[in-house]
């Protein structure tokens, strides 16, 4: 969910200031914890801020290139985008 509302597209491009949370039927899904969970050891980015008791986050500004992670390739995202 985006700002409360419910978002079924997988190419939504969220603001700056956005809320982003996990709607409460999907909350107990093993996958949404474990993610969760990994996420929470290798510690967020600066350009998120979130709240892992609420499942909820704000996404506070753009990231910069090189505050991407390594092992993203955004070549392979665009082609997966471009079918």
């Amino acid at each position: 969910m985006v700002n409360g509302a419910l978002v079924n597209i997988p190419s939504y491009q969220v603001k700056p200031g956005d809320e982003i949370s996990i709607r409460e039927k999907s909350r107990n899904q093993s996958r949404i914890a474990q993610a969760l969970s990994i996420a929470t050891q290798i510690g967020f980015q600066d350009w998120v801020d979130v709240d892992e008791k609420g499942m909820k986050g704000v996404f506070k500004a753009l990231p910069d290139r090189d505050q991407f992670l390594p092992e993203i390739n955004e070549n392979l995202v665009v082609e997966l985008y471009s079918k």
